[in-house]
């Protein structure tokens, strides 16, 4: 299986500038202008004014950056619109409908049909489902139609009506005022489901010296929603999870984004502190150490099998693949390239990310039977790798992890802000330090993984590691 390659890594980056909500808003609002008055002819003068009319309009930009109104917030980004509306009476009527249809164009057809298609091997028919998935969607992607449509009509009427009218600046600050103070107390006062964060670094236990396994390997089936992993006929891993310890209320991290939600597990800590805060990394690398780190210090070798996305984070501590190619060989490609790593590097760590589950919730939603078919597939995957490891002697004393990153809801993206499916993910191990047909029912955090691998192999917690060790599903000779 082909690794990412460096022009896939920087194609990646450009994306997520598309992908990401927060860059994507000015980006295509900015390209909907200009679009709209090149078509008219415009002048050098012309366009000296448009750019003073956007810089004036910079204000409101910068607010729809900060502030994302998430999940049911999104219904008050009308009323800014609506008082927009109330004072000026103006509606750009030529210039809101090219914004829309460029706007459907872009998700439906564009991402949605030929991208996936090219991509992912989706038919070329996807159309069809997919603007149902822009609809309801429900994370911080480019996606979500109901965040994204009444952000760029304000965007563009006050930037249009700017130029076609004598602006009176300090009405517009009055506007922007109100937008912000509006912004601010919804986000202060009802913007109240993000987890709670672990006010302190891990101290449940001291740091373990004796490694009590040989090797830990955690599998990462991206994007695959508690409840659907329930209904899936997935034998294997349901009999690992019977045969280990079950943390049935392990929660995700905020945003539960993909590079967030790998880089938190890897370094035990929250997005405040390693500096990783969506899929689009404007600055590489992590502020803090990661569990790669901490082996390192006590001479063992630890790596993530994943997409080019992680890079970005975690950099060369990632082995990639390509994320360009059919999705019904991925995880099988994944799966044999894990074999490979394995026999070559022998690690002590090894973190594989399979993306076939989390790919088809992107491309044809959760809600369909597709999307537990590739619940079922993985499963058969992760046995035929088990299995491989038990032939190659690498199981005698390893413990597995199995868990995603995050769940899944509704749309394209599915998976940010929290919606119901993404909060609570599967999470149990498996091994012969582990207690068996245990369940633990108390709500736990993804930030507990790092520091529950570095006390399994002996290595120091990573220094800004937060979540406590998963002592609970440890038998009591592994317990210190």
């Amino acid at each position: 299986m082909k690794k990412a390659s460096k022009f896939e890594k920087i194609a990646a980056r450009c994306w997520n500038l598309l992908n990401e909500g927060k860059p994507f808003t000015p980006i295509f609002v900015i390209g909907t202008m200009v679009l709209f008055h090149l078509f008219d002819g415009i002048t050098w003068e012309e366009g000296e004014k448009l750019f003073y009319h956007f810089l004036l309009t910079i204000p409101l930009f910068v607010l729809y950056y900060v502030y994302d109104y998430p999940l049911f917030l999104r219904n008050y980004l009308w009323i800014p619109y609506v008082m927009f509306l109330m004072i000026w009476s103006f509606v750009p009527t030529s210039l809101l409908l090219l914004a829309v249809s460029l706007y459907f164009f872009f998700t439906v057809f564009f991402w949605g049909t030929l991208y996936y298609h090219l991509r992912i091997g989706t038919t070329w028919l996807n159309f069809t489902r997919f603007w149902k998935l822009v609809l309801k969607n429900s994370d911080s992607t480019s996606g979500n139609a109901q965040e994204q449509l009444p952000k760029v009509l304000l965007l563009l009427s006050t930037w249009e009506y700017g130029m076609q009218h004598d602006v009176y600046v300090p009405s517009f600050i009055a506007f922007y005022a109100f937008v912000f103070i509006w912004s601010f107390i919804l986000h202060r006062y009802l913007f109240d489901w993000k987890p709670k964060v672990i006010g302190h670094y891990t101290n449940n236990v001291p740091p373990n010296n004796k490694p009590l396994s040989d090797r830990v390997i955690v599998l990462v089936i991206d994007g695959m929603r508690k409840d659907r992993f329930e209904q899936a006929n997935a034998p294997f891993l349901k009999s690992l999870r019977a045969n280990g310890t079950d943390f049935t209320q392990m929660e995700t991290v905020y945003p539960a984004r993909t590079v967030v939600c790998f880089t938190s597990m890897l370094t035990g800590t929250y997005p405040f502190e390693h500096g990783i805060r969506s899929n689009m990394v404007w600055k590489l690398g992590i502020r803090v150490e990661s569990i790669f780190d901490s082996l390192r210090k006590v001479g063992k070798k630890g790596k993530v099998l994943g997409i080019a996305h992680l890079v970005d984070s975690l950099g060369n501590d990632v082995e990639t693949v390509t994320a360009v190619m059919h999705n019904d060989v991925a995880d099988r490609n994944i799966m044999e390239r894990a074999k490979q790593i394995m026999a070559e590097q022998d690690l002590h760590l090894f973190v594989v990310q399979f993306i076939g589950t989390d790919q088809t919730g992107h491309s044809r939603g959760v809600h369909y039977d597709e999307y537990v078919q590739k619940i079922e597939e993985v499963d058969r995957f992760i046995q035929q790798f088990v299995e491989w490891l038990h032939e190659q002697g690498k199981m005698d004393n390893t413990t597995l992890i199995v868990c995603a990153d995050h769940g899944q809801a509704d749309g394209i993206g599915g998976h940010g802000h929290l919606d119901e499916g993404e909060r609570y993910v599967p999470f149990f191990m498996y091994g012969p330090m582990i207690e068996k047909g245990k369940r633990i029912d108390e709500k736990h955090s993804l930030v507990s993984l790092a520091p529950t691998i570095a006390y399994l192999l002996g290595a120091p917690y990573p220094s800004h590691s937060r979540g406590p060790v998963l002592v609970e599903a440890l038998k009591k000779e592994g317990k210190r």
